[in-house]
Parts: C-alpha cells; structure tokens; sequence
C-alpha cells in the first residue's frame, strides 16, 4: 500500500510530496475500527432489506423492535462475522488497490480518474470473492433474530457458523450470492476508493485546502454519499439473497421481487444504509489516514 505523504509548510504552495510504501493491511484494519463502531448502523439496514410485510417500516421503529424484543447487545449481533468479512474484504481491495496505484504512478504523473476507477473495480471484484463466505455469515447472523424461532441458524460466532454451514450445506453455500456480492464490491469499491482519492484531489488542488482532517472528512463524506447511491439496487439483492432459506437463483428473486415490488426495491433501505455507510467511510479513512501518519512518525518520515 503507497500513497503520498505530504509534509506541511505555511501553506499550500510549500507542501512536498513525499512516497510512502504503506503496509498492505492498513485498509482492513481501518475498516475493522469503523465496523466496530457502526455495526449496530449496518444491523438495522439488513432487518430493513429483509423485513417481512408485518414488520417495523423505518429505521427508528427496527431500533426500538430490536431494543424492546432483544437486547442493547443485540445490536451487536454478528461483529464477529462483520469483523472477519473486513479482515478478508477490505484488506483485499484497500491492499490490491493500492499496490496497483503503486504501479501505475510515476514521478511525473498519478493514474487518471478513470483509471483509478478500473483499478478500484479489479481490487473489488477480488475483495468480494475472498469475503463472500464472511459476508453470508454476517448477513446470516443478523438476520437471526427476526426469522421465527423455528427458522433461526444460532451461530455462536463467525468460525462456528463457518464449520456448521460447510458441515450442513457444503462450502458451496459460503458462496451463495458471491455474483451479486462481487457486483456490489465491484460498485463500492470504485463509487467509495476512487471518489475518495478524486474528491481529495479536488480539494487539495482546486480548493487549496490542506491535507488534514477537515480535507479526510469532507472527500470521505462525499465518497460515502456516492457509494450508497450506486451501491443501494445490488446491495438489497445480495442481502436477500444470503439471508434466504431456499436456492433461489439471483436473476429469479430479481424477477419476482420486480414482480411484487415494483421498482421502489432498488432504494429501500437507503437512508439506513447511507446513515451507516456514510459514518463507516468517513471513520473507516479517517482511521486509515491516521494509520499512515503513525506509521510516517514511526519511520521518522514526518517533520
């Protein structure tokens, strides 16, 4: 992972570019940081996008139905399979996404936008396959608790449900949805990395602002906004297609939830979904950038 490192004078104009080669898990564990903070945030989301018709509408009434019929911890139902899906997904496409900027910079220039938009797709695509069987495990355990009693899976954590799902549905089903799934990684990956890195340009360019935290705030915002728009349609399918109980393929429940929904299925969930990607972008760069200025003091590369 490399990016540049910029040592700060009085103002824009005396600021150096200097090249950093960063550790290629960095993205993951920034993105660990800021799931642990907005899981309850991605929780309520997937009730939402998997509510039956009888079930609390909006985001406010999920919170209060999971507060008066579980418990406050029961927001946190999943971590440990959210926290496994950003070990594999997000060091993958943060790690992949940076080595290949690594590649395609040189002194004299840095990749277009729409090359960095092609690169951002590559590592998501890859990120998606390799978090395929954590995000079925997070989706699963999620969605537990609404599903009648009946029907409920109990994993006690990420590696039990692992061993139990490969045991009782074969290691095939850690891979149901990983089409929808590469297809949404693919969108987030470009919408949420490339954004961020041309939003920041913009502002360190063409606004002249500096490159602290009032610059990561504002470019991840914008790159959250961004990747919960284009994300919002294949995010819906792909938790409808983790959380179901049957083989159902993704072109048939597209079909039938078209059939039986209209068109207004491709943003349900979307504030929800913007409430908790947009605090997990802005935490998960933030943290990532925090990440580099430690490791620059570290290796005595600040002044």
């Amino acid at each position: 992972m490399s990016s540049p490192a910029t040592n700060k004078g009085k103002g824009p104009d005396t600021q150096q570019v200097q090249h950093v080669h960063y550790p290629f898990w960095f993205g993951g564990s920034a993105s660990c940081f800021a799931a642990s903070v907005t899981h309850p945030l991605d929780l309520i989301k997937v009730r939402l996008q998997t509510r039956t018709p009888d079930g609390p509408k909006g985001m406010f009434g999920t919170f209060v139905h999971i507060l008066k019929h579980d418990s406050v911890l029961d927001l946190y139902r999943g971590l440990s399979a959210s926290l496994l899906r950003q070990m594999t997904y997000s060091t993958t496409r943060f790690g992949v996404y940076s080595e290949l900027k690594e590649v395609f910079t040189t002194a004299r220039s840095s990749p277009s936008l729409p090359s960095l938009i092609a690169m951002a797709s590559t590592s998501g695509f890859l990120g998606g396959i390799a978090g395929n069987p954590a995000d079925v495990l997070n989706v699963r355990m999620q969605h537990d608790a609404s599903l009648p009693p009946e029907k409920r899976r109990h994993y006690r954590n990420a590696v039990d449900g692992l061993i139990r799902v490969t045991r009782e549905e074969g290691w095939r089903a850690l891979f149901r949805g990983v089409g929808a799934n590469s297809m949404r990684a693919v969108l987030m990956t470009a919408s949420q990395l490339a954004s961020y890195d041309g939003f920041k340009g913009v502002l360190l360019e063409k606004m002249r602002m500096r490159d602290d935290l009032t610059t990561h705030f504002s470019a991840s915002f914008l790159a959250g906004f961004v990747a919960t728009t284009v994300c919002s349609p294949v995010d819906v399918i792909k938790t409808r297609v983790m959380s179901a109980h049957t083989n159902e393929g993704m072109l048939v429940l597209l079909r039938r939830t078209i059939a039986n929904e209209g068109i207004g299925w491709m943003f349900r969930g979307w504030v929800p979904s913007f409430v908790r990607l947009g605090p997990h972008t802005i935490a998960t760069f933030l943290f990532l950038e925090q990440h580099k200025k430690i490791y620059r003091h570290l290796k005595g590369l600040d002044e």
